[in-house]
């Protein structure tokens, strides 16, 4: 299943009558929803020069195209489980579906930076209600038997998903179909989102809705608020020159977040309903998994919108030749999550796979240095593909590895608090690796071709950092999973 899903709202089936054939079109509706947001995600790491390009903006608005949506996916993600279980999950699907096409739309027919990434940020948001819904329906219409068949088609079905993304995204923008360039990858989910929608009202099951359910809306708007805050400030700082406020509002972000955490502590004391189970700051496991999936994932994000600017901007390749440019880390990253099955659900595989990420991103920042203007791109293909495998290492065993350092009773909380770790991981990432991409790039005299490499080069030495500063966290882990959860 996708990592942003939530099984927190996961319960018993309540569908047992439901037949093999509406299941199954369940499922495919279910996904339907879930590849739209895992491409919408992708996406304008691809676009964004070009949408920048035709659209106007300063550089952050390229930075804020990812950082507005994920950091809003992450948000919502705290709350879009415990909506599911107090209104329905169908009902909550849809109307997070219905919502996600719509401003996706609006994405489309957009005709300023402003209007676009408000659309973004909704869309984040509204696919933040949809996402959390699928386990718990996929688990209410599938006898228990049957349950981990219909996940074994769900998985595959996403990662390759994840590896067309940036190909589709590339094609569509060249393609200009409709003489509608960039604004195709967004209107594309509008007639498959409608046909989606249409289909999920009659086959999606209904389910339970816990109406006395009580939920922490002060409290989702607390993080929400510091999320906010701390990518405003890194985003934004750059531009604004870091005046002294930019700092005031970074440290208040950080404390947002950390009176995130103590109101949650006092809300349970008083037997109130709360978020994230506040035991679970008191695991070192989780925190450090907390830590390395923020890290770790900074990269993932950061590192597709590094070498997509380096692609487009600095060697002035199309959309298309740079998401083919990158086919050898998403056929990596396939090979490396194979990879890890033989090597085990265990902490040394996390620690492979950081290894050889690093190894991968200081051969890439090598073979650009050693090549004389202008780079190859499609040299650096060894190096993305062992960054790829290495990823697939480390994802693969990282959500179960954690979860075996929780209490079972503190499992749901603690699946959905790193999906939404994964989100914040993936906002950070666009924000730090494009500030500093840029930063280095305005330093540097003219936009020729050594600038955009030396902005390059420094931008992977952050990430590499990155990446060791997950495999420190990753020693506080538990040895190897012990127990299997789907998330």
């Amino acid at each position: 299943m996708s990592t942003t899903e939530t099984p927190q709202s996961v319960a018993l089936p309540e569908s047992p009558g439901v037949s093999a054939r509406r299941a199954w079109a369940a499922v495919g509706v279910i996904l339907i929803g879930e590849i739209m947001d895992l491409l919408d995600s992708l996406v304008t790491t691809i676009a964004g020069p070009t949408i920048t390009r035709d659209m106007g903006g300063s550089q952050e608005f390229i930075q804020w195209l990812a950082a507005g949506y994920t950091i809003a996916m992450a948000a919502g993600l705290l709350i879009g489980g415990r909506l599911g279980d107090k209104y329905g999950r169908k009902n909550l699907f849809l109307v997070g579906l219905a919502g996600f096409t719509a401003t996706s739309l609006v994405s489309a027919l957009a005709t300023n930076p402003e209007t676009l990434i408000t659309a973004r940020i909704l869309q984040g948001l509204l696919g933040a209600l949809m996402v959390p819904q699928a386990l718990g329906i996929i688990r209410s219409v599938f006898p228990p038997d049957k349950v981990a068949m219909a996940f074994g088609v769900t998985g595959p079905a996403m990662a390759l998903s994840g590896v067309a993304g940036p190909i589709v995204a590339g094609w569509l923008v060249d393609a200009d179909y409709f003489g509608w360039g960039w604004r195709m990858i967004f209107a594309v989910n509008v007639p498959i989102g409608g046909l989606a929608l249409l289909a999920g009202f009659a086959v999606l099951p209904r389910s339970t809705r816990q109406k006395d359910l009580r939920i922490d809306v002060v409290g989702a708007l607390i993080a929400a608020a510091g999320m906010a805050a701390v990518i405003f400030s890194l985003v934004q700082g750059r531009e604004l020159g870091w005046p002294w406020w930019v700092f005031v509002l970074l440290a208040a972000g950080v404390g947002a977040l950390a009176g995130f955490v103590r109101y949650q502590v006092q809300r349970a004391a008083k037997g109130l309903s709360t978020l994230i189970t506040p035991s679970l700051f008191g695991k070192k496991a989780f925190v450090s998994g907390l830590s390395v999936g923020i890290l770790f994932f900074s990269v993932m994000m950061g590192g597709a919108l590094l070498f997509s600017l380096f692609f487009q901007l600095g060697l002035g390749m199309s959309p298309l030749k740079s998401g083919l440019a990158t086919i050898a880390q998403a056929a990596g990253m396939l090979l490396g999550f194979g990879f890890s099955q033989a090597l085990g659900m265990a902490r040394r595989t996390m620690f492979l796979g950081f290894a050889a990420v690093a190894a991968g991103l200081l051969a890439a920042l090598g073979t650009i240095a050693v090549q004389d203007d202008p780079v190859n791109a499609w040299w650096l293909s060894p190096a993305l593909a062992v960054v790829g495998i290495g990823s697939g290492l480390a994802i693969a065993p990282f959500f179960d590895i954690v979860l075996s350092g929780v209490d079972e009773a503190e499992t749901g909380s603690a699946a959905g608090t790193l999906s939404s770790a994964q989100q914040v991981g993936n906002a950070l990432g666009a924000s730090v690796l494009g500030t500093v991409f840029f930063s280095v790039l305005d330093g540097e005299r003219g936009h020729g071709a050594s600038a955009f490499t030396t902005a390059a080069s420094t931008g992977l030495l952050v990430a590499v950092a990155f990446v060791a500063g997950a495999a420190l966290c990753t020693l506080w882990l538990p040895e190897r999973a012990v127990r299997h959860v789907e998330v």
